[in-house]
């Protein structure tokens, strides 16, 4: 039995040209050296939501050793923010070498549904095998398709390489059906096999359009292989911007903040960086960014107040949530329930 592909939330009408998709990384601290500070976490929730993004990624840690121990676990932090967000993605980042299927499942379909539909995985693993990634995925989506549509739980059995799990799952259905997945782009052509065959958003770090041009011909050229449409899946380059009264202002301030770690940067006026935004989605560079804000207070207040209405003059992004899903945000179809 399966259901129909039909955008989760609210219906929107279909753009008439092509729209930006934008969202904010957050790191473990939010945006002060202290680890567990919530407000930091709240302002830039706050901002991004202001500025209409899709969604708020908070970085995990690659080992729990990491950062003397002060990065917060990123799904409490986001549970902790349904309560002073009301329509923007959360995104948690949780590394699968350290956490199993059942017990990180659960957490993700209730932040689903404490959100109302918001809740998203980037799915990171810096000690585990591909084939094992892999089939935690799996596992996680079998379980969250355990229970039907309609609220009723079926017993749940997987007996994989990896993974032997059996009983019944506690949650039932996620509002937007799943969890939006998230998957860091991969060098590797298995990597990118397994994102255009599990993943709704690649998180991609490259810092030229070309580069940018030959990923998405790269990975959505794979997803007719896994019966999915190139919507299916969108990707995003992490970015940094730096905003000037003049280009040689934002030059100078560029220089002064450093290197961008390989990230696309978008340095200039807020009309030159709108224009370089809509340009880059236009011509097929990415669907959208994840902005990496600069690590002090107020570091994405310039960007949602001075580019973001530049952007909607030009009919690039949104004037208003339009939907209550992530998946709405995203343009993504509720996925198809496996009975």
């Amino acid at each position: 039995m399966t259901t129909g592909r039909t955008p989760a939330g609210q219906p929107s009408q279909e753009p008439s040209r092509t729209q930006v998709h934008l969202a904010a990384y957050v790191p473990g601290g939010g945006d002060t050296t202290a680890g567990t500070d919530f407000a930091s976490f709240e302002r830039l929730a706050r901002t991004a939501e202001r500025g209409l993004f899709d969604f708020l990624l908070l970085a995990g840690q690659a080992r729990p050793a990491e950062h003397g121990g002060r990065v917060p676990e990123p799904v409490t932090v986001l549970n902790a923010l349904v309560a002073v967000t009301e329509r923007i993605g959360l995104a948690a980042t949780v590394d699968t070498a350290f956490n199993e299927p059942y017990e990180l499942a659960r957490r993700l379909a209730t932040l689903d549904h404490l959100s109302a539909g918001r809740a998203a995985w980037n799915v990171t693993a810096s000690a585990d095998p591909l084939a094992r990634t892999a089939e935690f995925v799996q596992v996680s989506r079998e379980l969250w398709d355990s229970w039907t549509p309609d609220g009723i739980v079926r017993p749940f059995a997987h007996r994989g390489r990896h993974f032997d799990i059996a009983g019944e799952f506690t949650v039932p259905r996620s509002p937007q059906g799943h969890p939006v997945v998230i998957r860091p782009a991969d060098d590797r052509p298995e990597g990118n096999e397994f994102a255009a065959a599990t993943a709704d958003v690649l998180l991609a770090r490259y810092g030229t359009p070309a580069a940018g041009r030959a990923l998405h011909a790269g990975v959505k050229g794979r997803l007719a292989a896994h019966g999915r449409d190139h919507t299916d899946l969108k990707i995003m380059a992490e970015a940094t911007v730096v905003l000037g009264d003049t280009d040689g202002d934002a030059r100078e301030r560029a220089a002064g903040v450093g290197a961008s770690d390989g990230r696309w940067s978008f340095v200039g006026t807020p009309e030159s960086v709108a224009a370089e935004i809509e340009n880059c989605v236009r011509t097929g560079a990415a669907d959208g960014f994840v902005l990496v804000p600069q690590p002090a207070p107020g570091g994405l207040d310039a960007f949602v107040d001075r580019v973001v209405p530049l952007l909607q003059e030009r009919g690039a992004f949104r004037t208003a949530y339009t939907g209550t899903t992530l998946r709405s945000h995203l343009g993504l179809p509720e996925p198809v329930w496996k009975g």
